[in-house]
């Protein structure tokens, strides 16, 4: 046996050797699971605009017009917290140009709002706030106590359809606790 052949064998061996070896470090594995959290997070920042009807009743509320009925197109931006699941608590600033064909103005709020989330997509509230209105020339505090529901379209896109109740701060004679209603229908951004 010449040396050459001696050589050619050893090289052979080793890399038989070299390849088996190659071959026992591929391991297989399974991809590893990826989580999501399941339904829509209501937490953080959102914007949107909305668009319904303010009616007055007999009793005056701020400088509208008595018993009549406002168009009412507006914006809101606040940020939602859930201290504990289900509920929610946020805060919230809206503005609202009122119209009729008599007067127009301005509705400016700074709301609180708490609900439940029923379900993934589906969160329940009531709101209540203070604000201003400048409806007719003059200026008058004011509030609102209401309740709404806002429903998942995507997972940033909201609807919402709300009621509120409204007031203002003076103590006229025969004065009530509403004497304006207001309702409303939003689509909202959440950040």
């Amino acid at each position: 046996m010449s040396v050459r052949s001696l050589l050619i064998g050893v090289s052979i061996a080793a890399l038989g050797t070299a390849a088996a070896s190659a071959a026992d470090l591929i391991i297989p594995t399974t991809p590893q699971p990826i989580y999501q959290a399941a339904g829509f997070d209501w937490e953080g920042l959102y914007i949107g605009a909305r668009a319904g009807g303010q009616w007055t009743g007999t009793n005056a509320y701020t400088n509208h017009t008595l018993s009549s009925t406002y168009g009412v197109i507006g914006a809101a931006v606040g940020v939602n917290f859930i201290p504990v699941d289900p509920f929610l608590l946020g805060v919230e600033v809206t503005g609202d140009y009122t119209w009729n064909s008599v007067n127009s103005g301005g509705e400016f709020f700074a709301n609180l709002r708490a609900g439940a989330v029923v379900t993934d997509a589906a969160l329940v509230y009531a709101i209540g706030g203070v604000g201003v209105s400048t409806v007719g020339g003059g200026s008058e505090g004011v509030y609102q106590l209401g309740a709404g529901v806002e429903f998942a379209v995507t997972d940033a896109i909201t609807v919402r359809g709300e009621v509120v109740g409204q007031g203002d701060f003076s103590n006229a004679a025969g004065d009530q606790f509403f004497e304006a209603a207001k309702a409303t229908v939003g689509v909202f951004y959440h950040f």
